[in-house]
């Protein structure tokens, strides 16, 4: 099992330091490296009912791959990639427009914390004293509450000094938002890099004892501009088993065996096969919304793919990478065409999935020995990384 998250000492402040530092030549509105031809680029995006001007950001490497990401929610607009011919489209689901995202998000590309997934009654006990939360998903609380990371406002620090386009956000969440005690100073730096990857790391910094569970909640549709169900597209994950979870979606207890069930990705396998073959544990959740325990030999180093997923009409190949000791895998099976998005393409059904790296639902509830801790203590750092890397076959 992985332990909790230690302080890094003196070289993760300089790292942290060295992740704020602007390109020198940039001016307000762009950063740029002349020899590798990263660039950023920032834009106006509208504002919030509050008056809050938000902006975009568009990241582009020196291949030409690009990424808009906003600074409301640390939400990745869109993320552009070539399919096998080097047509360049959009691979993950959102929205035109900052309005829509503000009014209607069913958590399109954000930044999700203080924890991501969900914690069981909307409670936990932390310090000998209990704290409760939002019941924001039926009788539980899911992905930090009725105004989780998703929603706030971040400081954006464009960064291209390293010859690869950055975005540097940073927020500090108060003592008691959401319920969640001491205050939080939080910094995901989302990089485009040179190797066609979408790299983020996130660091956090606690005054008290406190739970951090951070992911992103990208949709991912591999056919391009969202031209039909992620059904076809082939799955991998380095799985040692599953979370079976109950009625609410929070995990029953202890790691199930993947050997012959619908759940066993171990080697590519179209996410269609097996989805609808009326396994109980997937008709609790209309398909797959279930965590993947990871195996512990890509988790040490990051030098095995965590999961790859595959589309065959595009060619487009994704390979996931992370230090964290899990993936939630989510089918997208509440997209139920209410959603109107990009290009005015109307996401049905399964038109998105979400490779959603992080630590185990509900751990808040369960005894550190039995699974991965999530408490991060005063004077520790919670770091983490996942990387999301593009090719094409």
């Amino acid at each position: 099992m992985i332990k909790c998250h230690i302080s890094l000492g003196f070289s993760f402040l300089l790292i942290l330091l060295g992740a704020c530092k602007q390109d020198a030549g940039a001016d307000k509105n762009q950063a740029s490296d002349k020899k590798t031809r990263a660039l950023i680029e920032k834009a106006s995006w509208g504002n919030l009912p509050d008056g809050t001007a938000i902006d975009i950001y568009t990241l582009t490497n020196k291949n030409g791959l690009a990424a808009k990401i906003t600074n409301y929610g640390g939400i990745v607009v869109s993320l552009s990639t070539p399919d096998r011919n080097g047509k360049m489209e959009d691979v993950v689901l959102g929205y035109e427009t900052l309005d829509e995202y503000v009014k209607d998000n069913p958590y399109f590309g954000c930044i999700v914390g203080r924890y991501a997934n969900r914690i069981a009654n909307g409670q936990y006990d932390l310090g000998g004293k209990t704290y409760k939360l939002a019941k924001n998903d039926g009788e539980n609380h899911l992905h930090g509450g009725q105004k989780g990371f998703d929603k706030v406002v971040w400081e954006a620090v464009p960064d291209t000094s390293k010859g690869e386009a950055s975005l540097n956000l940073t927020y500090v969440s108060p003592d008691m938002e959401e319920g969640y005690p001491g205050n939080l100073e939080v910094r995901v730096v989302y990089t485009l890099t040179n190797e066609n990857a979408l790299k983020i790391t996130y660091f956090a910094t606690p005054d008290k004892q406190t739970h951090v569970n951070l992911t992103n909640h990208s949709y991912f549709n591999l056919t391009g501009d969202a031209k039909r169900d992620i059904l076809d597209h082939e799955l991998s994950l380095t799985a040692n088993g599953f979370l079976p979870v109950d009625a609410g979606l929070i995990p029953t207890g202890s790691l199930t065996s993947l050997n012959g069930s619908a759940f066993d990705f171990r080697k590519p396998k179209k996410i269609g096969a097996d989805i609808n073959a009326g396994h109980e544990q997937l008709k609790l959740g209309q398909g797959y919304d279930h965590c993947w325990v990871l195996s512990n030999i890509q988790t040490a180093n990051m030098k095995n793919p965590a999961a790859s997923l595959f589309e065959p009409t595009s060619g487009r190949y994704m390979e996931v990478y992370t230090t964290e000791p899990a993936i939630q895998f989510y089918s997208g099976n509440f997209l139920d065409g209410k959603y109107k998005g990009k290009g005015g393409v109307v996401y049905q059904d399964r038109w998105g999935l979400c490779l959603e790296t992080q630590h185990f639902p509900d751990t808040p509830n369960r005894s550190q020995n039995e699974w991965p801790c999530t408490v991060i203590m005063p004077g520790s750092h919670y770091a983490s990384t996942t990387i999301y890397k593009f090719s094409v076959r």
